[in-house]
């Protein structure tokens, strides 16, 4: 395992971890992504979506076969139209790969069928997607990338499947992936850090009412409304839907950082220190880590930030160490 301090610097007009989060997110300049959606039946009878970079190739016909494909798993309430989404397919079309976002069930602007959705330890659903992109691929490289939510899930599926994820993927990343759930939860329980947990809250608790009406009586609709942290939704709703004792039980088994040591797929692994959502404390120790997995933690980024250059600056930094790490894989 190695754990490297990046060069990266974020720009002196942006301080602190806070609005190194908020601004990327909200304020910066996301470049243009052209996108074919594809559907997908799941094996439960469900659906998700995937949208494909449309100048490389829908998925149905894959005419190049060496041209790698990367696909990437979203963080929480986020979608294809996320700035670290656009900026990594961005990136990966203009060095000639092929690029596809997956959407986590509910998450592409139409409500899944299923009660169940999507969590942070959902490494079963990662696992039937990689294998069926696999199979479609036919031979060309595939690599994955996770970002926050999708970061943990990702990591975990890799973690469990240890050797055997070395048939299916080339190499992986997760980017700003909130490795222990119980440190993310508490730190998004406490003072700004509020701002983010209203912000996920407002269409977490929408899909949730909206479901009692396909499958009533999932959950108790005034509790929900109620609900003013992560901690709270995740203990009505989240844990029991998918098969959780409780909000403990599975913050415990939905946590990646206890399967990093078990990795054997070239990964990189980047987080900043100041990231609000996960603090410096919680990051893994190099005991804890593969000798395949590259940590690089830098000192500033926020959580899945890491804007570069002068104002208005750039989102490109991240995706273009991803990218640059699978290319030398």
């Amino acid at each position: 395992m190695a754990i490297s301090q990046s060069a990266y610097r974020t720009p002196l007009w942006l301080p602190g971890g806070n609005l190194q989060t908020l601004y990327p997110a909200l304020l910066a300049r996301r470049p243009a992504v052209d996108y074919q959606r594809q559907r997908w039946d799941t094996p439960d009878g469900d659906f998700i979506d995937l949208d494909w970079t449309q100048n490389q190739d829908s998925g149905l016909r894959i005419e190049d076969g060496a041209r790698p494909l990367l696909v990437l798993f979203h963080g929480l309430e986020g979608s294809s139209n996320s700035h670290y989404a656009r900026a990594l397919m961005h990136a990966a079309v203009a060095g000639g790969w092929r690029g596809v976002v997956v959407h986590f069930r509910g998450c592409s602007g139409e409500l899944n069928r299923l009660p169940r959705a999507y969590h942070s330890g959902d490494s079963a659903e990662i696992d039937w997607i990689l294998r069926r992109l696999k199979q479609q691929l036919e031979g060309a490289p595939l690599h994955a990338a996770g970002v926050s939510l999708g970061g943990n899930a990702l990591l975990k599926w890799l973690g469990e499947q240890e050797g055997a994820a070395t048939a299916i993927l080339r190499s992986a990343a997760a980017m700003s992936a909130p490795l222990d759930l119980h440190a993310a939860g508490t730190a998004l329980e406490q003072g700004f850090n509020m701002v983010y947990t209203r912000h996920f809250l407002v269409t977490m608790k929408k899909k949730s009412l909206l479901k009692l009406r396909m499958h009533p009586r999932l959950f108790d609709a005034v509790r929900v409304r109620a609900a003013r942290t992560l901690r709270e939704f995740d203990d009505l709703v989240t844990a029991p839907l998918h098969g959780f004792a409780g909000v403990d039980d599975y913050w415990t088994r939905a946590s990646s950082k206890p399967w990093l040591s078990r990795i054997a797929v070239p990964t990189l692994l980047l987080n900043a220190c100041n990231d609000p959502f996960l603090p410096a404390a919680a990051l893994p120790r190099p005991q804890e880590i593969s000798a395949r997995v590259t940590a690089t933690f830098t000192k500033t980024g926020g959580h899945v930030g890491f804007i570069t250059g002068a104002f208005p600056g750039t989102l490109g930094w991240p995706a273009q160490a991803v990218i640059d790490f699978m290319s030398a894989n």
